[in-house]
């Protein structure tokens, strides 16, 4: 998602994340901020990348803190430690390690949201997300890598639910994949700390 002119298209509003006053009026009042915008390209340039995944997600941080916003859910990505080996299972404490430069703007986005969460009232949740797709993978034709990353849409619903409710904490990472047999990533922090409950497994027959 490039960063757009805030205009109104069948009803949906378009937000323009790199413009800091068209943040601030679409944030004021609001409890929580879900934030998902992005060039969501592994092999994107960094001329793509830097207006929505580098520019605008500062803004976003920025009008949520000037608006007194209660909670901030930010999307990171697996690809923020895409490079930890595939032999060892991904944890929400490894720092991130990634592997493309898209990966490094996740691990910029986690970074504002630590900063913000240290200096302000702002809390904060840095979603690691998966392989997110509507259908579940046909085993016969994806790697096995993004079987066990995968997070189904009913599970990604839970997780920004859980994102946004759970308290006791002022910034967390948490891991976004589904309950899958195999998991690229740990998800046993991520329950404990969100309460996000997971059903889908990408190894369920079809």
């Amino acid at each position: 998602m490039e960063c757009t002119d805030l205009a109104a298209s069948e009803g949906i509003s378009a937000l323009d994340i790199c413009n800091p006053d068209a943040c601030r009026r679409a944030f004021a009042g609001a409890d929580a901020v879900v934030h998902l915008a992005a060039v969501p390209d592994p092999s994107a340039s960094w001329e793509r990348l830097l207006p929505a995944n580098v520019v605008g997600v500062y803004q976003v941080v920025q009008a949520a803190i000037s608006c007194d916003v209660r909670r901030l859910v930010l999307a990171s990505s697996l690809h923020a430690v895409s490079a930890v080996p595939d032999q060892r299972q991904a944890r929400v404490g490894d720092a991130p390690r990634p592997g493309n430069l898209y990966g490094a703007t996740k691990a910029w986005a986690e970074a504002l949201g630590a900063w913000a969460s240290a200096t302000t009232p702002l809390s904060v949740v840095a979603l690691r997300i998966g392989y997110f797709r509507e259908q579940r993978p046909d085993l016969a034709t994806v790697q096995a890598g993004d079987l066990s990353a995968w997070l189904s849409p009913r599970d990604a619903a839970e997780l920004v639910r859980a994102a946004v409710e759970a308290d006791g904490f002022n910034f967390v990472v948490a891991n976004g994949i589904s309950a899958n047999r195999y998991r690229r990533a740990d998800l046993k922090e991520t329950i404990e700390q969100l309460g996000y409950r997971p059903v889908d497994d990408a190894w369920q027959s079809h």
